[in-house]
């Protein structure tokens, strides 16, 4: 489902700079406070300035990246640094933000290929493929898109997530090492000492960059570039690289930092487009100047809305076409009325605020992202995706398991992809044998080789389905440039959304949930709050004119 955020690597060689030190409470303020990492941003030309407030607050700097104008600055003060005009927002640079996307287990008969038989295989496709309704849905299939563009190994796509299993057999054949970072550190627990990632299982707790302790990761990389290769599943485009960026702890927290550094990494390593379903924590909302809240949370709220925007302004200038979930509330994101739920890191600290639209979930609201939400088999959207006339830009596949009369039972109303076998052992998923314990994981093995996939639902199925069919469009029209292909993000949402299938809202537009659930959908079908644009086409995107 929709994750939250995280990453790694700095324009300056200083170490991570996340956890530590114990966390003050949101809105303490105390000279006896111990010094933490705090990001302190500037105004245009205000570095010097803002740098001088630091250390008149008795605060250290530590580093600072010019590209995206802000101070890595140890202090216990931050309000008084937040006071200096110089200064846009101060936030604590910590873990903020948790994966979501659970599998939801069904009560049906465990599938194991392994044990059970060969799977049909699709004619032209993957052993697995017939299982792909989401393929089908989009036109990513043999008779489709396959047919005439699959993407190309030099269209590098970033994937910023919990991490991307290398080695996953339906992963390697695609998988860019050389370009794969992480930026993360793992935390064994957080700061009030409860098990957050647990013990480190590498030295420095820094996992190398092949590796998803997750899963989220791994699930997305495949639905965007599973290669057909005879096994498994197929990606909406099988030729393309993937390109771990991994931000998110073993946990599936995020830091702002290592967000930041993914999205500045990639566009200066010439990455095409990223996928980001997750958003920025501690805040559901960030709102810049929230009258419920204190002087030091909303500083940290315009520290998190300042650094995205400038993190997605400086991608975007480089060539980086930006992916978003839209996420998973059900929520209609241009009228927010509360937020019960932040800051959720560390746990406990919530508190029920009254807020506005103009308070903002990033990155998806974030001008320059592509907002996806989600729809099940039946095509009708999601009962947990958000929506908004403003914030969905466009539709894709993200499962639905509540959406009946398809066919389809339980867990097959997800989206199937890869899944890393050190997940699915740590999560009780298999058994000692390796063999699925639960509907939701298949085992499918060919050749003497196996590998692990997973239902999973939520708008972060939905994002990477954009993001391949981005991929293939640069694939078509892409111009040579650094690290392979490159391509103006303006010109590709252009024709991601002049090639989507256009879908009005359902009638009556007040659309009822079997749970009772009502969602308003609003505006013309060219551009409404359920659908956007439409429902991605990577048919019709692999056969248009530019």
């Amino acid at each position: 489902m929709h994750a939250r955020g995280r990453l790694a690597g700095a324009i300056m060689s200083i170490t991570m700079l996340g956890g530590l030190g114990a966390a003050a409470l949101p809105g303490a303020a105390s000279a006896t406070e111990p010094a933490q990492n705090y990001l302190v941003f500037y105004k245009d030309g205000g570095r010097d300035a803002a740098q001088r407030a630091a250390e008149a607050a008795g605060g250290t700097v530590q580093g600072r990246d010019d590209k995206l104008g802000y101070l890595v600055v140890r202090a216990s003060d931050p309000e008084r640094i937040g006071a200096d005009p110089s200064v846009v927002g101060v936030t604590l640079d910590r873990p903020i933000g948790k994966a979501a996307g659970a599998p939801v287990a069904s009560a049906a008969r465990p599938v194991d290929h392994a044990a059970g038989g060969a799977a049909r295989r699709a004619p032209g496709g993957d052993p697995l493929s017939d299982r792909q309704w989401d393929m089908k849905m989009i036109g990513a299939t043999p008779a489709g898109s396959y047919a005439k563009m699959r993407g190309s190994h030099k269209v590098l796509v970033g994937v910023i997530d919990t991490g991307v299993d290398g080695k996953h057999p339906d992963i390697a054949p695609n998988f860019n090492r050389a370009l794969s970072r992480n930026f993360v550190i793992d935390q064994p627990t957080d700061e009030n000492g409860k098990q957050l990632d647990g013990p480190c299982e590498h030295k420095g707790c820094k996992d190398p960059a092949d590796v998803d302790d997750d899963g989220h990761g791994t699930h997305v990389a495949s639905t965007i570039g599973s290669p057909i290769n005879g096994l498994g599943v197929s990606g909406v485009a099988p030729d393309v690289s993937l390109v771990n960026l991994r931000a998110g702890t073993d946990s599936g927290f995020f830091f702002l930092k290592p967000t930041m550094d993914a999205l500045e990494y990639a566009a200066d390593v010439g990455v095409d487009v990223v996928n980001m379903s997750f958003y920025v924590d501690p805040w559901t909302f960030n709102c810049a100047a929230n009258p419920g809240d204190t002087t030091r949370e909303s500083l940290e709220q315009r520290g998190i809305l300042e650094g995205m925007r400038r993190a997605v302004k400086y991608a975007r200038a480089h060539g980086v076409t930006m992916i978003s979930a839209i996420g998973n509330e059900g929520l209609d994101l241009g009228k927010p009325k509360t937020d019960a739920s932040s800051p959720d890191y560390p746990k406990g600290h919530e508190k029920k605020r009254t807020i506005d639209n103009t308070c903002l979930n990033v990155p998806a609201e974030l001008d320059g992202v592509i907002s996806v939400s989600s729809v099940g088999p039946s095509g009708r959207k999601a009962p947990y995706s958000d929506y908004g006339v403003e914030q969905t830009d466009i539709a894709a596949p993200g499962g639905d398991m509540f959406d009946s009369g398809t066919g389809l039972q339980g867990a097959s109303r997800e989206i199937l992809a890869a899944a890393p076998e050190n997940v699915m052992r740590a999560k009780g998923l298999i058994d000692a044998a390796g063999k699925p314990k639960t509907s939701s994981v298949i085992r499918e093995c060919h050749d003497g080789k196996c590998a692990y996939y997973q239902y999973m639902e939520g708008t972060s199925m939905a994002a990477p389905h954009v993001t391949g069919v981005a991929a293939l469009i640069i694939g078509r029209f892409g111009k040579p440039g650094k690290g392979g292909l490159q391509m103006d993000p303006a010109q590709v949402e252009r024709l991601l959304y002049a090639t989507a299938t256009p879908k009005g809202c359902p009638t009556p537009r007040t659309h009822r949930y079997g749970t009772g659930e009502t969602q308003l959908c609003e505006g013309p079908g060219a551009k409404n709050g359920f659908f956007g644009h439409g429902l991605v086409d990577a048919a019709r995107a692999a056969t248009v004119s530019p």
